[in-house]
């Protein structure tokens, strides 16, 4: 399995303008050249390995495109360059310390854009952000813990809680006429926060979740809990895990013995390597609800852009991604240098309104109104990012199904 997820993560960043460098930290490579003095550093982490290598690419070139457009129109702090020190979380806790520990005491960087998953998001900020009052921003960590961190106003995240996707997966499937699962999730932050989100919301409108169950990542074997979640007579399971992962096996497992019908996931079962790996064929009752930018001339912006990157704007978590990187930009340039303690509260300031609105790409625009002392308000790719007092903020979403070889909107859910 880690041949097969290195060979897709390689395949996908393969098709980027940036993907040398995802390409490299997938390699364990620096990134390209040595920094000069004067550079501002900020990390961009995420699971280059582990169970959501084939996502990463596109969430890591996301993030350097905002950086390349800060540095095309005329940099930071007065024309310095903003650099991207880039690092792999594994998607574990584990791996999350490690890189933002470098990221940190070794690279200095100024913020963190990352890291990939919510066990590692935890982790690196326990341990490493909150400690150094280094400010970090998740596009992709979704665990309703991430919202309980004592933080000292130094964790925000521009990807929704799971306990909004999780009940509006809740909603949208009790809209489609399916009354009665069973649940599967991966024993870790994100899943069981998914799973109680979405069965809290689920059983209170109505629904009947017949069986629920977590499950222990890296198993050869998954047949025996398919079995007793099968016994539920359920037709529908949903399915809360990584399609990089034991996401893929519990699926393919699931299909060889006819266990269930139809398969639901999560953002984390949205990767177009399932459809590599099981054929289109094979899954025609499966569908995946991800967060999304809601239509807006931001969003459209964003996707111009990363198109013109040779990125695919509609793989998940890119436009949250964008938007992380270009608010720790912009919160940078509103602090007026790099000292870590001013740019949370300047973080907040870019991204509230009232102020002149910022769309995706205007950085020579922002750079101007800062500098005239004028209030800004950046309205993102993903959404207009009025952080609430946890560093949360509210999400749109699509329910995704299989066509062809890739994964396409089938309806927005609200």
């Amino acid at each position: 399995m880690t041949s097969l997820r290195f060979a897709t993560a390689a395949r996908a960043a393969a098709k980027s303008k940036y993907a040398f460098a995802a390409l490299a930290a997938l390699l364990g490579a620096a990134e390209a050249g040595p920094a000069l003095a004067e550079d501002v550093k900020v990390a961009v982490i995420s699971g280059i390995s582990g169970p959501i290598a084939a996502l990463a690419p596109p969430i890591i070139d996301a993030s350097r495109l905002a950086i390349a457009q800060v540095n095309d129109q005329g940099g930071i702090l007065g024309g310095r360059k903003l650099m991207a020190v880039v690092g792999d979380s594994s998607c574990s806790p584990q791996g999350g310390t490690d890189a933002a520990t470098k990221a940190v005491n070794v690279e200095g960087v100024v913020a963190i854009v990352g890291p990939g998953c919510s066990g590692a998001t935890l982790a690196a900020a326990n341990s490493v952000a909150i400690p150094a009052g280094v400010v970090l921003v998740s596009p992709t960590a979704t665990s309703p813990e991430v919202t309980r961190l004592e933080d000292k106003d130094l964790v925000f995240r521009t990807a929704p809680s799971d306990s909004y996707q999780g009940q509006a997966l809740a909603r949208s499937l009790l809209a489609r006429g399916v009354k009665k699962v069973a649940v599967a999730y991966i024993n870790n932050d994100y899943g069981k926060g998914f799973a109680e989100a979405f069965r809290a919301e689920y059983e209170n409108k109505g629904g009947i979740v017949a069986g629920y169950a977590a499950h222990e990542e890296g198993k050869a074997s998954y047949r025996a809990e398919l079995a007793s979640l099968a016994e539920s007579k359920a037709d529908t399971l949903v399915l809360l895990d990584y399609g990089d992962g034991t996401g893929l096996t519990i699926l393919r497992q699931a299909l060889e013995n006819g266990f269930f019908e139809k398969f639901v996931g999560g953002d984390g079962m949205k990767s177009e390597s399932l459809i590599e790996a099981l054929g289109a064929e094979n899954l025609e009752g499966f569908m995946a609800s991800a967060p999304m930018g809601a239509e807006s001339e931001a969003l459209r912006r964003f996707e111009e852009a990363f198109r013109a990157a040779d990125g695919d704007p509609s793989a998940v978590f890119t436009s949250s991604a964008y938007d992380a990187a270009f608010l720790v930009a912009l919160a940078i340039e509103k602090a007026g240098s790099t000292e870590r303690g001013k740019i949370s509260k300047a973080l907040r300031e870019v991204a509230t309104a009232p102020g002149e609105v910022i769309l995706p790409g205007e950085w020579e625009k922002a750079r101007k109104l800062i500098a005239e002392g004028r209030d800004i308000n950046y309205q993102g790719a993903a959404g207009e990012h009025e952080f609430d007092g946890n560093g949360d903020v509210p999400g749109a979403y699509g329910l995704f199904g299989v066509e062809g070889k890739s994964l396409k909107m089938v309806s927005a859910i609200n």
